[in-house]
């Protein structure tokens, strides 16, 4: 079964502790051992993304910087495990680097089932 996490955070909270860096790494390598993470990384920041919008029967494509955001997704995982509870124990354990690492952190991981391009339950 495959499952993406990530995170969502406020994105004023400033930038990450190089211990968090190393930390993550680590992390990412005992997952690759293991063979359940599938890809991961981070995402750079919302002023740099562009958005397509389509409404109203038309598409609109819209460039940064945006209107100021509450929460954006700060980076992802995708896991291919067992169950969800496995899923789950990953996502916990990537969550307390952050309350080690980082601890005026605040945010939520989102573990959310990824389903197959056939609708199957991959």
């Amino acid at each position: 079964m495959r499952f993406l996490t990530y995170i969502e955070s406020d994105p004023t909270q400033g930038p990450p502790p190089a211990a968090l860096f190393e930390a993550i790494g680590a992390f990412g390598a005992e997952m690759s051992t293991l063979g359940v993470v599938v890809d991961r990384g981070g995402l750079a920041p919302v002023e740099e993304c562009t958005h397509i919008r389509v409404g109203g029967g038309s598409m609109t494509v819209i460039d940064g910087p945006f209107a100021e955001a509450k929460e954006v997704i700060g980076g992802y995982a995708m896991y291919d495990v067992r169950d969800e509870d496995e899923a789950l124990e990953h996502a916990r354990r990537f969550m307390q680097i952050h309350v080690e690492s980082w601890p005026e952190f605040e945010g939520t991981a989102v573990i959310r089932r990824v389903f197959d391009p056939t609708g199957g339950q991959g």
